[in-house]
């Protein structure tokens, strides 16, 4: 079913239409919750904090935009909302930390590539939480979430121009940031 039908279903009072919802916009905004805080007990409880409110908001939503551009908006907001309160307070759940097993070379081997890896992904996380907020939540909705320019432009409410222009000096950036340490590693081809 589709997202205005279902919405219409749900404003209806149907609570297993508002349930589709959740279940196909759930882990859409527990990664962008999770992308902002890094950690995933913060980041679940944000996640239903939004659905909440989208649900309490639901009668209010007239159909101007798509459902998960509006959606995403309350995301950004509350997340946004969040971060304050919190003074952007870095998070870091232990659940994250993988136990390093070292049974037989292959897997010492693999354990330190996702060693590299999550390192590599670490340091990019690190300069993209230390961009502009303009920036960084560009970047997050497009290179981390995958949302296409118009979908940025209409939750940020923002011209597509802008969003391109911003999403290229938030790149420019983060390459500039992140130059010194891939040519380090030899990996200037990364960038």
């Amino acid at each position: 079913m589709e997202d205005r039908q279902l919405v219409r279903l749900a404003q209806e009072g149907s609570p297993t239409a508002f349930e589709e919802l959740v279940a196909k916009y759930q882990s859409k905004v527990f990664s962008m919750a999770l992308s902002f805080t890094r950690n995933r007990e913060a980041a679940d409880d944000l996640a239903q904090e939004v659905f909440l409110k989208a649900y309490l908001a639901l009668p209010r939503f007239h159909g101007k935009s798509e459902f998960g551009t509006w959606l995403y908006r309350i995301s950004i907001n509350h997340i946004k909302d969040y971060l304050r309160k919190k003074g952007r307070a870095k998070e870091v759940s232990l659940d994250d930390v993988q136990e390093i097993a070292f049974s037989d070379k292959e897997q010492t081997e693999r354990t330190e590539q996702e060693r590299e890896t999550e390192a590599r992904r670490t340091l990019v996380q690190r300069f993209v939480q230390g961009l502009p907020e303009k920036y960084r939540v560009i970047v997050t909705l497009r290179d981390i979430q995958g949302l296409a320019y118009e979908q940025i432009s209409q939750a940020l409410h923002l011209s597509p121009g802008t969003v391109d222009s911003r999403l290229h000096r938030a790149r420019r950036m983060l390459r500039k940031k992140l130059a010194p340490y891939l040519l380090r590693e030899g990996g200037a081809n990364e960038l």
